[in-house]
């Protein structure tokens, strides 16, 4: 006996078989596009994988930015796949050139006119949109070789344009494969120099004393009121070398023997300026040297004349001057002007090279000439090599060139 197949559903020609059958297709169908939705489930040990390879991953590039590059398993890793990286098929990037000076330094000498220049350079940043970086470490001119890279990379990460100042020496960028900045700086008669410092340690200028005891808070009074004839006569350390030789160390730069007052500092020093200064002033002509700069860095300085001469300045300029200063007497201008002998040839080199500047330019001079001239002493010097006795008296004549030593500035 034969079965009959004919009564089986899928091929019943019954209307209600039919519509049984289609909807059992349609859930089926249904059934097949939910499943495919679900994502599919991932072990637990893969997860934990995944997991623990993005923790390495996050803890080695902390490390990588801690310690200033990769790790040694990433450097293993890239020695393994090659050297090659995006630098080297596509080259470096290109910089934005500017049509002017944009790296400037100015390693400003302690009391040559430095607190003026920076009120200045302060407004002269907000008006002509450049960055003025000024540190205030007034305490720290001779670094090691590490500090002196770290400063360099530092001072050279600053955008451009930018003027950098800080009581510094000479740093030789080139030294250490850096592009060099232009530098700039201004210098003062080293004997007025020497007074301005004296007297500006114990008593300020005209913001106060209390400011500066405050900087020199280990000064006793016997210290701060010592006569300063007393300390250049008795060879107290602050009025002899090697304190005494302090602008020449500026240019001469960071070696060991820059600190040593001799013809070797010296002639280094000039030679770092004909290398490596586009300018370097006198304060006696302060005036003209704002004059050379705005002529040289105009985005820098344009208008800074104006600026010096404006009202609103002057108030803030008179501030800095230092208060209870005094001239010494002939006798202790002469032993300090023998022992700065070397300052003095500086000194008069950096004046010669700045007046043959403005000859260059064509700059005519509005600086009045200084009131005082120091040919007495270098004369007093070749008539009197051993100081004056005490039992000595001066004549007239001297006492008011001494007096006439000072400059208010």
């Amino acid at each position: 006996m034969m079965k009959n197949f004919s009564s089986s559903p899928l091929h019943s020609n019954s209307p209600s078989q039919s519509q049984s059958a289609n909807h059992h297709i349609r859930n089926n169908k249904k059934y097949s596009f939910l499943s495919s939705a679900v994502p599919p489930r991932f072990p637990v040990r893969g997860y934990g994988f995944c997991m623990a390879a993005l923790f390495c991953f996050c803890f080695l590039s902390l490390l990588f930015q801690l310690n200033g590059g990769p790790p040694k398993i990433l450097q293993d890793i890239r020695q393994y796949l090659g050297k090659s990286t995006y630098l080297d098929d596509h080259g470096p990037p290109t910089l934005k050139v500017l049509p002017f000076p944009s790296q400037v330094v100015y390693n400003r000498v302690g009391k040559c006119g430095s607190r003026t220049v920076v009120i200045l350079l302060r407004l002269l940043a907000e008006k002509h949109q450049f960055n003025l970086v000024s540190a205030d470490i007034h305490n720290k001119t001779r670094l090691t070789k590490h500090e002196q890279v770290d400063l360099m990379n530092n001072i050279s990460s600053i955008p451009q344009p930018f003027l950098f100042t800080r009581h510094v020496h000479f740093l030789n960028f080139t030294r250490f494969r850096i592009e060099q900045p232009v530098y700039i700086n201004i210098v003062r008669d080293p004997i007025n120099r020497f007074l301005s410092n004296y007297f500006f340690r114990r008593f300020g200028d005209w913001r106060g004393e209390q400011n500066h005891q405050i900087r020199t808070p280990g000064m006793k009074d016997d210290e701060r009121y010592l006569d300063i004839n007393v300390c250049i006569l008795e060879n107290y350390p602050e009025c002899s070398n090697p304190r005494v030789f302090y602008i020449i160390p500026y240019f001469c730069g960071q070696h060991p023997q820059c600190r040593e007052p001799g013809v070797w500092a010296l002639e280094r020093a000039k030679q770092n300026v004909l290398d490596n200064y586009l300018l370097v002033g006198i304060l006696e002509e302060l005036e003209d040297v704002l004059l050379m700069l705005e002529r040289l860095l105009p985005h820098y300085f344009t208008g800074v004349l104006n600026i010096y001469k404006s009202p609103d300045y002057k108030k803030m300029g008179n501030m800095t001057g230092t208060v209870r200063k005094h001239t010494p007497t002939l006798e202790a201008l002469q032993v300090l002007y023998h022992r700065m002998r070397y300052e003095y040839d500086f000194y008069n080199f950096i004046r010669d090279q700045f007046h043959l500047m403005k000859r260059k330019i064509g700059l005519k001079s509005v600086s009045q000439p200084p009131a005082y001239s120091p040919a007495f002493l270098r004369d007093l010097s070749r008539r009197t090599p051993e100081p004056l006795n005490e039992n000595e008296e001066l004549d007239t004549e001297d006492l008011e060139d001494a007096n006439s030593w000072l400059v208010k500035p």
